[in-house]
């Protein structure tokens, strides 16, 4: 099976799939699959709205530190951008967890359900990193300056039921049904006009892919600064150990 398939499950909406279980790891090479998906389905006649979904325990964990020390981030953003470019709204079923930049690809959708048992978390100060995903442009706008800089600051796990009370998704529902009130959410996109929905969805994203480039420009640069120090080694080497990491701010 691809790591990235299309279903088309009528009423002009497509789940696309991301198949990397357990945790649903990402890389340059998945970011860039997705992009090319969104931009096929945004060229496309038939096709109005996406659900975004994820095989496995977890939504998404985000950039795998350990087996990916030499990935090119920049690489990466750029295919992430292109998610931000795409001209259909997105659905996604947050199952499990979604971490560190997986909370980015999350928040790149339009629309979030979730389940109880869902789990956000923006863990970067936690590894003594940087944020990255353009979460500086998107955590905000879902929700709210002081909310995000709690998030970020702090690195701390929120529920679903949190997140829906802070914003962070937009439904509740029993795991079991997290991928159909998803589809629903997107059938019901796709009964409005479709000239209207891109044309008002664009209208209320205006600003978005500019911001969201600046945003992972700087985030990058920060990353790569601290990429190099003690404090970013010591938090991988706890969250591999599941320890509280000692920093020393160095």
């Amino acid at each position: 099976m691809s790591e990235v398939t299309v279903d088309d499950i009528g009423g002009h909406v497509a789940v696309v799939g991301i198949h990397r279980p357990p945790n649903n790891f990402f890389d340059t090479d998945l970011v860039r699959q997705l992009a090319e998906v969104y931009e096929r389905l945004g060229s496309s006649a038939w096709c109005r709205a996406l659900v975004l979904r994820a095989e496995g325990k977890n939504f998404c964990a985000g950039l795998d530190f350990a087996s990916n020390a030499g990935q090119d981030i920049g690489q990466l953003y750029a295919s992430a951008l292109r998610l931000f470019a795409a001209p259909l709204p997105v659905v996604a079923a947050v199952n499990g967890a979604a971490v560190g930049g997986g909370l980015g690809l999350a928040l790149s959708a339009d629309f979030r359900v979730a389940a109880p048992s869902s789990r956000f978390s923006a863990n970067f100060a936690q590894l003594g990193f940087h944020h990255g995903f353009a979460l500086t442009v998107t955590l905000p706008r879902a929700v709210g300056m002081q909310v995000a800089s709690d998030l970020l600051l702090t690195g701390r796990r929120v529920g679903g039921e949190e997140a829906a009370a802070l914003g962070l998704c937009d439904e509740l529902c029993p795991e079991a049904d997290l991928v159909d009130r998803a589809r629903a959410r997107a059938l019901e996109l796709a009964r409005s006009g479709p000239l209207a929905v891109r044309a008002i969805r664009a209208t209320l994203r205006a600003g978005v892919v500019e911001s969201a480039r600046a945003a992972m420009d700087h985030e990058h640069a920060e990353q790569e600064r601290l990429r190099s120090t003690a404090d970013f080694a010591e938090g991988i080497a706890a969250a591999a150990a599941r320890r509280p990491p000692r920093f020393e701010g160095r």
